[in-house]
C-alpha cells in the first residue's frame, strides 16, 4: 500500500539473506549476503531477483557520481520513460512512462504520495537529487498495491538515514554557467538505538531565454530542506518520522493567444513567475512478533503544496492542495517446507485518505474521501520460483467505487544466469479536481459526473547474464490499454466554453524495453538502455489513430566510467538519444500537430579525491551545444559547464 513504506534498513534486518560459512581454523564464522531490496514492489519488500514486474533502481552513490542535480535528467536513462521539460532546469517537467500521461505515474518521496491535487502530476522541476539514497521504479499497472495514479508504473525516492553510532557531516558545492550555484550541507549519524538525517539544499540560476522572440533570461531558485528520524523503542518496535520542504520560485514564458499578434501561438518573452511550497510529513511504527512471523504497520501521513502564479510582479491566481492519509497493514509469514519447500506471506491492509484543494476564485474548499482494503500473497517455491498477488478495493465518495488486481511471477532458471519475469494488472486514475470542479470560470466548466480511468496491462521478459554475469541484458515486452479517458471538449461560438468528459474509445500502448549493465574489468561500468513506444490516442471506429503527443518512438541512452587512480579518479560520459516526436501547435499557419526533431545530448564529467575528506569535481552538460526542443516552440538548455567541491568531517 502506497503510504506504508518503511525504512528500507530495517526492512533489510528482518528478511532473510543467503549465508555462506567461512572457515577459520578450527573456529568456523556465518557471514550474511543480503540480496537487494526493493520496498516498492507490493506492500512488503523483495529482493529484486524474486520480483516479476519490470523494475529499475537508481543508487544514490550513482547520482553522485554522474553529477545528477535533478531527478528527471536521471530519469531519462530509465527504459520506458520519456521527459518534457519547458525550458530550463527548474521548469515545469511532466515524465511519462511507457507512452501514458504524467498524471498516471505516482510519485512517492519517504512514503508520502507527492502528485498534486490539482492536475494529478507531479511536477519533477523542483525535485533536487542532492539527498537522495535510491531511486526505485516501477513499470506497469501498479494500483493494486499503491491505489489511484498508479495506472503506468511508480517513481518512489527514498531519502538518506544517517549510520548509527556516530555522526557525519557533508558540504558541497558548485558553480557554473548561467550564474548557476549550488550548496549542500547536511548532518547525519546517530546513537545505539536511534539514527536521524538532515539535509539541506539551495540552487539557483539565472538560466537562458526559453522563447524564441525577444532576449529576457528564464531563471529559477530551488530550497531544499529534509530530514528523517528512526527510532528503536523496543527490539520489536520501531518509530520513523519524516518531513520535507521545498521553498521554489521559477520565471516562465507564456504563450502569445492576443488577436492578430505574428506570434500568435509562440512562447514569447513575459515577466512571468510560477512559486511553489511543497511540505510533506509522515510518522510510522512497526512492530514485529511471533518471533518475526507477525509484523504490523501503521503510518499517518501528510503534504501540503501551495502554488502562485506572478504576472509583472502582481500575484493573479494561486492554488492550495491537501492530502491526509493514515494506515495499517498485518503481514503473517510462515513455511510449508512439505509441500515444494515453500514459504509464503499473507498482508491484509486499510488505508484512509482525505483530500482538499482551494483554488483562488473560490470560497470554498472542495473535499474528497477514499477508504480502501488491500490484500497480498507472496510466494517462493522451489528456491526458484516467486510468486505475487494483489487484490484492492476502493471506495469513493465523490465517483464510482473501483476494484483493481495484480499479479506477477519470476522464474530463476536452476544452474543458469536467466531469469524469467512477467506480470499483469489493472490500475485506475481518478478525476483531477480541476477536472470535476473546474478552474477557470469564463473558459472552462468541470464535470463532477466523471468516473476514474481505467487500464488493463501486461508484461513478459527476460534476463540473462552472459561471461559470467559481467554483461547482465534484460529485454520486456509491455502492452497496455486506457478507457474511460479523460478527454477535453469544445462548445460552440461565441465563448467555446471546454469541459472534460470521459470517452468511449481506447488508446492503446506497446513497446518494446531493452537495458543492460558491463562490469568489463576492475574500474571499468557501462550500462545502455533503448525503448520503442507506439502509443496511439482513442478514436472511435474506422477513424486513423493519432500518436500521442511527446512521446518518442525511438529513444535511449549509454553511460560508461572509468576509477583510476586507486579509486581516487573517475571519469565518465553518457548519451541521450530522443528520437522524434508529435506536439500539438497553437499556431495557425502551422498542422495541429508538429513534428520536433530528434535530438541526442552527450554529457562528459570526472572528479578526483584529494584526500579523505575533500574531492573536486566538473562536468559538461550537452557537450556538443544540441540545439533542440522538449515541448513546441520552448528552447531546452546548450552547452553549461560547472565545477565544485565535496567534502565530509
Amino acid at each position: 500500500m502506497k503510504k506504508t513504506i518503511v525504512a528500507a534498513g530495517f526492512l533489510t534486518l528482518m528478511l532473510p539473506g543467503t549465508a555462506d560459512a567461512q572457515e577459520n581454523g578450527a573456529e568456523a564464522s556465518q557471514t550474511i549476503m543480503l540480496q537487494p531490496i526493493l520496498v516498492t514492489a507490493g506492500l512488503t519488500p523483495v529482493e529484486q531477483e524474486k520480483t516479476g514486474r519490470a523494475f529499475t533502481v537508481i543508487t544514490g552513490e550513482e547520482l553522485e557520481q554522474r553529477q545528477i542535480r535533478y531527478v528527471a535528467d536521471a530519469l531519462r536513462q530509465v527504459p520506458g520513460f520519456a521527459v518534457s521539460r519547458t525550458g530550463a532546469a527548474g521548469g515545469v517537467t511532466q515524465v511519462r512512462v511507457r507512452g501514458a500521461e504524467a498524471n498516471q505515474l505516482l510519485v512517492m518521496i519517504d512514503g508520502v504520495e507527492a502528485n498534486e491535487m490539482s492536475s494529478g502530476e507531479y511536477d519533477f522541476g523542483g525535485l533536487l537529487a542532492d539527498d537522495i539514497d535510491r531511486i526505485e521504479i516501477l513499470r506497469g499497472p501498479q494500483s493494486a498495491f499503491w491505489g489511484s495514479n498508479a495506472m503506468a508504473g511508480v517513481v518512489n525516492i527514498i531519502t538518506k538515514r544517517g549510520e548509527r553510532n556516530g555522526f557525519t557531516v557533508k558540504g558541497r558545492s558548485e558553480a557554473g554557467t548561467q550564474g548557476t550555484f549550488l550548496g549542500g550541507l547536511s548532518l547525519s549519524g546517530g546513537g545505539e538505538n536511534y539514527d536521524m538525517a538532515l539535509s539541506g539544499t539551495w540552487r539557483r540560476s539565472d538560466g537562458f531565454n526559453i522563447s524564441d522572440f525577444g532576449s529576457e533570461k528564464d531563471g529559477d531558485r530551488n530550497a531544499t530542506v529534509n530530514g528523517r528520524l528512526t527510532l528503536d523503542l523496543t527490539p520489536d518496535l520501531t518509530l520513523e518520522g519524516t518531513l520535507r520542504y521545498v521553498d521554489r520560485r521559477n520565471a516562465i514564458d507564456p504563450q502569445d493567444f492576443a488577436s492578430g499578434s505574428p506570434t500568435y501561438g509562440y512562447v514569447i518573452d513575459g515577466d512571468e513567475e510560477t512559486a511553489a511550497r511543497e511540505f510533506f510529513g509522515s510518522l510510522g511504527a512497526t512492530h514485529v512478533s511471533l518471533d518475526g512471523a507477525l509484523t504490523q504497520k501503521a503510518r499517518f501521513t501528510g503534504g501540503d503544496i501551495h502554488r502562485e502564479y506572478f504576472q509583472n510582479g502582481s500575484r493573479t491566481s494561486w492554488n492550495d492542495g491537501n492530502r491526509y492519509t493514515a494506515s495499517y497493514q498485518a503481514t503473517y509469514a510462515f513455511e510449508t517446507p512439505g509441500f515444494l519447500g515453500a514459504s509464503h506471506q499473507i498482508t491484509g491492509g486499510y488505508e484512509w485518505e482525505r483530500e482538499t484543494f482551494l483554488p483562488s476564485h473560490l470560497d470554498e474548499t472542495l473535499s474528497r474521501d477514499t477508504n480502501a482494503l488491500v490484500a497480498e500473497y507472496r510466494g517462493e517455491f522451489l528456491g526458484q520460483l516467486f510468486l505475487n498477488a494483489g487484490i484492492r478495493r476502493d471506495w469513493n465518495d465523490r465517483f464510482s467505487n473501483t476494484v483493481t488486481y495484480s499479479l506477477s511471477g519470476a522464474w530463476k532458471i536452476p544452474d543458469s544466469t536467466t531469469r524469467l519475469h512477467a506480470s499483469v494488472g489493472t490500475g485506475v486514475t481518478k478525476p483531477t479536481f480541476f477536472e470535476q470542479f473546474g478552474y477557470v470560470p469564463d473558459s472552462f466548466a468541470g464535470n463532477p459526473d466523471l468516473t476514474p480511468e481505467k487500464s488493463l496491462g501486461w508484461d513478459i521478459g527476460v534476463e540473462h547474464g552472459f561471461f559470467g554475469g559481467l554483461l547482465v541484458a534484460d529485454i520486456t515486452y509491455f502492452n497496455q490499454d486506457l478507457t474511460d479517458e479523460i478527454i477535453t471538449v469544445y462548445g460552440g461560438a461565441p465563448d467555446y466554453t471546454s469541459t472534460v468528459v470521459n470517452g468511449d474509445g481506447k488508446s492503446r500502448r506497446q513497446g518494446v524495453e531493452l537495458s543492460a549493465t558491463l562490469n568489463l574489468f576492475d574500474g571499468f561500468q557501462a550500462g545502455a538502455s533503448y525503448t520503442y513506444t507506439d502509443a496511439t490516442e482513442q478514436s472511435a471506429a474506422g477513424d486513423k489513430r493519432l500518436e500521442e503527443v511527446r512521446r518518442p518512438k525511438h529513444s535511449g541512452a549509454l553511460n560508461a566510467s572509468y576509477t583510476f587512480l586507486d579509486q581516487r579518479a573517475r571519469v565518465f560520459g553518457e548519451i541521450v538519444f530522443n528520437g522524434k516526436m508529435t506536439d500539438q501547435a497553437f499556431v495557425p499557419a502551422l498542422p495541429a500537430r508538429v513534428t520536433l526533431d530528434a535530438y541526442t545530448v552527450v554529457n562528459i564529467g570526472g572528479s578526483f579525491r584529494v584526500n579523505e575528506h575533500v574531492e573536486l569535481f566538473g562536468r559538461i552538460e550537452n557537450l556538443f551545444d544540441e540545439d533542440y526542443q522538449e515541448i513546441f516552440s520552448y528552447n531546452a538548455p546548450g552547452r553549461a559547464a560547472f565545477i565544485g567541491v565535496r567534502g565530509t568531517f
